[in-house]
C-alpha cells in the first residue's frame, strides 16, 4: 500500500472520528436541553452526573479505559463524598493511591454503586481522580452487563465539581487483553474471569498521573445523566441502588514457597526477595500456598525486554491421566490451569497484577527472556474475599474436628466475595443450593446475614414471568433449575429462623407466592408432582442422569415431591405469620395430598423405603433422607429406614433386612441427611457420619471438594455443612422462635467427653462447655441477657433462663 493512500485512509478515519465527536456533542446538548425545560416534578431521581464512556473504543467488547479528571481545591473538606459505579467492573484512585474496587455484582434493575469518603486522599491545590474500567465482553458468566461506562457523582453541590460529564477525559488502553481460555480448562465448564495479557510495551504505566501519561487521551462521551432505581425518567438501563455490602477484605499474604525450579535456583527469601533471570533462558518455578487461596498476585519486575511471563494457577496438580490423586504430592505431577500473561518492555519496577483476583494452592511461574536479562523484584498476594469474622466457636476433645472445622470455615471464607459462590475457581455463580447452606455457615458461624440477604433478594429479583426463580443470579445465561425454587423458600425461611427481621421476610413473600403456584399447577390429581420441565436437579448422584433423580413417564418423583413438601410447609408458617391464612391451608393441604401420595404410591413394602417413583424400579438415598425429616416416613420407622440406606455408604450402620440398590447422596445432599439424623433422634450418631470429609483430609484437601473423587471443583461450600452441624447438633444451639427471641439447646456428643462451643446470634453469643465424668455431663451455658430457652437432654426438658447456669445431666 503506497504512503499516500495510507494517508489518506487515516485522514478520512479522523475525519470521522471528529464528526462522530460532533454529533455525540450536539446529542448531548440536545438532552440537556430537554433535561432544562421539564418541570422539576420529572427530574426526581435524575442525578446530574453523567455515565461516560469512551466516544471510540468499543462499548460491548472486550475493552479497558482509563477516566481522568484534575479537581481543585483551595483546602482539604471535613468530607468530600462520592458516589461510583462502573459497567462492568472499576478500580479507583485519587492522586496515586487507591480508594476501591467495585460496584458488587448486580443485574442492570438493581445496579450497585459503591459510596466513598474522598478527603482523606486529597491536598490542597490540584487533584488527580483516576478510573480503570473494565468490561471482558460475553464473560464471566456472573457478570451482567449493558456496555462499558463509568460514573462519579458528587453527594452535595460542593463535591459536583467531580461528576463524571465531558469534562472527564478517558483512553483505551490496548496493552491489556482478555485471552481465551485453555480446553484443557473450558471443559470443565470454566466460566468465569478470562486470563488477562498485559503487554508492557502498549500499557499506560501512568494513567493514573496525568503529568506523566503519554496516553491517547480524549473527551469522555456521555451517554445520559445517572437515574436512581424508581427514577421518573431513565435515560439509559442502569437503575441505581446503594450497594449494602461491606468493601472486600484485601490483606497481603505470602504468594507460597518454592516447591519446585528449573531453569534457574532462586534467592533463598524469594518470593518477597528477588533474583535474576538471564538473557535467552528458559526458566519455570512452582510454588505451593500450602492451602487454597484466593487472592490478586503482585508481580514487581525490572527489565527483560521482549521477554514473556506466565502465570498459571491451579487448585491442584495433575498425573499424566489427569487424576488428582493426594493433592500435596507433585512428584510426577504438573499444572493445568488459567493463566495470566505478563510481557515487559525493559523498564524498571513494573509492577504487575490482573485486574480479576485468582484462586489457587499451586501457582506456577513460566519466564522466558530474549536478548535482555530480567529481574524478578517480588512475587506476592493480596488475599481478597468477603469480610467475615469467624465470631463462633467448637473445641472438643477429638482433635480431628478442628481440622474439619478449619477447612470448612476456609471454604466458606473463598466461596464468598461480593456474592456467594459456588466454587471460586470455575464458575464464581451464586447458586441457590450451595447458597443456602452457605448463608446458614454465615448465620451461625460469623453472626452475619448481609451477604445472606443480597442472595435472597438477588434470587427473587431474579424470578421469570412464569413465577419461578432463575437456579443462579446473577448471570448473564439464564439457567433455571425448579427444585432451587423450592431451596430459595426454605432460605426465606431460615432468615426468618436464624435472623428474624420481620419486614424483611414478608418482603419475600410474594415471591413465594408466584414459585409455590406454578408448582400448584404441577401437582397430579393423585398428590405427587408430574413432569417437572427445565433442569430439576436433585445432587450428584453418580446413576441420576445429570444430576436427575428418575420421573416415570408422567413424573411422579418422590424426591422432587417431597422437597415441594418442605417447601409447602415452610410458607405456610411464613404465611400464617405474616399473609394470608387461607393461602396457608391450601399449602397444608397440598402438602397432606403430596405426603399420603408417597406413602400410599411410592411406600415399598419389601423394603420398608420409599422408591423414587410409583414404579418402584429406583431407589436413592434422597428419597429416604426426605421422607424421614419431612415425616412422611411415621416416626416409628425412622430410625430403620435411615440404618438401612446408610449400610450402603457409611460404616457403623448395619440393616437387618435386604436393602436395593440406591443412588448414594454426594457431600451436598449429606446435608439433609445430618437433618434426618437428629430429627430421627439419632444425632448421638452424627458424628459417625464424617467419614467423606476425613478422606479428602487424608488426600491433602484444604478446602472441601465439589463431590467424591474424581471431583473438577476442589472448593465448594455446599460441602462445609459440617461447621453448621457441629454448633446445631453437636452442641446442639439452635433457635426456639424466629430471630432466635428463644433458645433450644439439645446437645448430641455421642463418644465426646468434651465440648465447648459457642455461637453469635441477634441477641447476643449462646456459650455451652459440656463435660462427661462418672456422674453424668455438666452442663455450663450462658444466654444472652435477654434470651430464655430451654435444654432438651434424653427426652428431658430443663428450662433456661438468661444469663448462665449450670445442669447436671444424668
Amino acid at each position: 500500500m503506497s504512503e499516500s493512500s495510507t494517508a489518506r485512509k487515516r485522514f478520512h478515519y479522523m475525519k470521522i472520528k471528529f464528526l462522530v465527536s460532533i454529533f455525540l456533542c450536539l446529542l448531548l446538548m440536545c438532552a440537556m436541553n430537554a433535561l432544562a425545560q421539564l418541570p422539576p416534578e420529572a427530574l426526581k431521581g435524575l442525578w446530574k452526573a453523567q455515565w461516560i464512556t469512551s466516544p471510540s473504543a468499543p462499548q460491548r467488547d472486550s475493552v479497558v479505559l482509563h477516566f481522568r479528571k484534575i479537581v481543585e481545591i483551595s483546602q482539604v473538606p471535613d468530607h468530600f463524598v462520592v458516589q461510583v459505579s462502573a459497567d462492568s467492573q472499576f478500580n479507583l484512585a485519587v492522586n496515586q493511591r487507591e480508594v476501591g474496587r467495585g460496584p458488587a455484582r448486580s443485574d442492570l434493575a438493581h445496579w450497585k454503586y459503591e459510596t466513598y469518603d474522598l478527603a482523606a486522599f486529597l491536598h490542597p491545590g490540584r487533584n488527580e481522580l483516576a478510573a480503570t474500567v473494565w468490561n471482558f465482553g460475553v464473560t464471566p458468566l456472573a457478570q451482567i452487563s449493558d456496555r462499558i461506562a463509568f460514573l462519579l457523582r458528587g453527594d452535595s453541590a460542593a463535591e459536583g465539581i467531580a461528576d463524571t460529564n465531558n469534562t472527564w477525559e478517558v483512553e483505551e488502553d490496548k496493552g491489556v487483553q482478555a485471552l481465551p481460555t485453555p480446553p484443557d480448562i473450558q471443559r470443565f465448564y470454566y466460566v468465569a474471569e478470562p486470563a488477562e495479557r498485559i503487554d508492557g510495551a502498549l500499557f499506560d504505566w501512568s494513567w493514573n498521573d496525568a503529568a506523566s501519561s503519554h496516553g491517547k487521551w480524549e473527551k469522555a462521551a456521555s451517554i445520559g445523566s445517572a437515574s436512581v432505581r424508581g427514577a421518573v425518567l431513565q435515560n439509559n438501563n442502569w437503575q441505581l441502588m446503594p450497594d449494602p455490602l461491606p468493601a472486600m477484605q484485601m490483606e497481603m499474604m505470602s504468594v507460597g514457597r518454592v516447591v519446585r525450579a528449573s531453569g534457574v535456583q532462586p534467592a533463598a527469601d524469594f518470593p518477597t526477595g528477588g533474583f535474576e533471570v538471564p538473557a535467552h533462558a528458559s526458566v519455570s518455578l512452582l510454588l505451593d500456598q500450602s492451602h487454597l487461596t484466593t487472592a490478586y498476585p503482585e508481580l514487581m519486575v525490572s527489565g527483560g525486554a521482549k521477554s514473556t511471563i506466565r502465570l498459571t494457577y491451579a487448585e491442584a496438580l495433575v498425573d499424566s491421566n489427569g487424576a488428582k490423586g493426594n493433592r500435596n504430592d507433585i512428584a510426577g505431577k504438573h499444572i493445568v490451569g488459567i493463566f495470566d500473561e505478563f510481557l515487559p518492555a525493559g523498564s524498571e519496577q513494573r509492577r504487575f497484577m490482573p485486574l480479576a483476583w485468582r484462586t489457587w494452592r499451586y501457582l506456577q511461574l513460566d519466564i522466558n527472556t530474549a536478548d535482555q536479562p530480567l529481574r524478578i523484584e517480588s512475587l506476592r498476594s493480596w488475599f481478597t474475599a468477603f469480610p467475615f469474622e469467624e465470631r463462633a466457636r467448637f473445641e472438643s476433645d477429638d482433635p480431628t474436628l478442628s481440622q474439619i472445622w478449619q477447612i470448612g470455615w476456609r471454604t466458606a471464607r473463598l466461596d464468598a466475595h461480593d456474592t456467594y459462590m459456588d466454587t471460586p475457581y470455575y464458575e464464581r455463580m451464586q447458586y441457590i443450593g450451595d447458597t443456602r447452606i452457605q448463608a446458614l455457615i454465615s448465620y451461625t458461624v460469623a453472626g452475619d446475614d448481609r451477604l445472606a440477604r443480597q442472595a435472597i433478594q438477588a434470587f427473587n429479583d431474579s424470578r421469570i414471568p412464569e413465577g419461578i426463580t432463575r437456579s443462579r443470579y446473577p448471570s448473564s445465561v439464564t439457567q433455571i433449575i425448579p427444585t432451587f425454587s423450592l431451596l430459595w423458600i426454605g432460605m426465606v425461611h431460615d432468615f426468618w429462623q436464624y435472623r428474624g427481621d420481620d419486614e424483611f421476610v414478608k418482603a419475600q413473600i410474594p415471591g413465594t407466592r408466584t414459585v409455590l403456584d406454578w408448582f400448584l399447577d404441577k401437582q397430579r390429581p393423585d398428590g405427587l408432582l408430574g413432569n417437572i420441565s427445565w433442569w430439576p436437579f436433585v445432587d450428584w448422584g453418580k446413576d441420576f442422569g445429570f444430576g436427575m433423580s428418575p420421573q416415570d413417564e408422567d413424573g411422579g418423583s418422590s424426591p422432587l415431591t417431597l422437597q415441594y413438601i418442605e417447601a409447602l410447609r415452610y410458607a405456610a408458617e411464613l404465611e400464617s405469620a405474616f399473609g394470608d391464612s387461607t393461602r396457608a391451608q391450601r399449602y397444608r393441604e397440598a402438602e397432606s395430598r403430596a405426603g399420603n401420595a408417597i406413602r400410599k404410591l411410592c411406600w415399598n413394602n419389601t423394603y420398608a423405603l420409599i422408591a423414587d417413583t410409583p414404579a418402584q424400579k429406583h431407589y436413592s438415598q434422597h428419597a429416604n433422607i426426605l421422607g424421614v425429616w419431612l415425616d412422611v416416613v411415621p416416626p416409628e420407622h425412622q430410625k430403620d429406614v435411615l440404618t438401612k440406606i446408610l449400610s450402603v455408604s457409611d460404616p457403623g450402620f448395619t440393616a437387618t433386612s435386604p436393602v436395593p440398590e440406591m443412588t448414594k447422596a454426594t457431600y451436598y445432599f449429606r446435608f439433609y441427611l445430618a437433618r434426618a439424623l437428629d430429627h430421627a433422634g439419632m444425632g448421638d450418631q452424627y458424628l459417625n457420619l464424617l467419614k467423606p470429609w476425613r478422606d479428602m483430609v487424608a488426600l491433602g484437601l484444604t478446602t472441601w471438594a465439589e463431590q467424591p473423587e474424581p471431583t473438577r471443583s476442589d472448593s465448594h461450600a455446599w460441602s462445609a455443612h459440617p461447621n453448621f452441624d457441629f454448633l446445631t447438633i453437636v452442641a446442639g444451639i439452635r433457635p426456639k422462635a424466629p430471630g432466635f427471641s428463644k433458645v433450644s439447646i439439645e446437645p448430641h456428643l455421642g463418644p465426646l467427653r468434651s465440648v465447648v462451643s459457642a455461637l453469635p446470634t441477634p441477641k447476643g453469643t449462646v456459650e455451652v462447655n459440656y463435660a462427661s465424668n462418672s456422674s453424668g455431663v455438666s452442663a455450663e451455658i450462658n444466654l444472652p441477657s435477654n434470651v430464655a430457652g430451654e435444654l432438651v437432654w434424653k427426652g428431658k426438658t430443663f428450662d433456661l433462663h438468661p444469663g448462665h447456669q449450670q445442669i447436671l445431666l444424668p
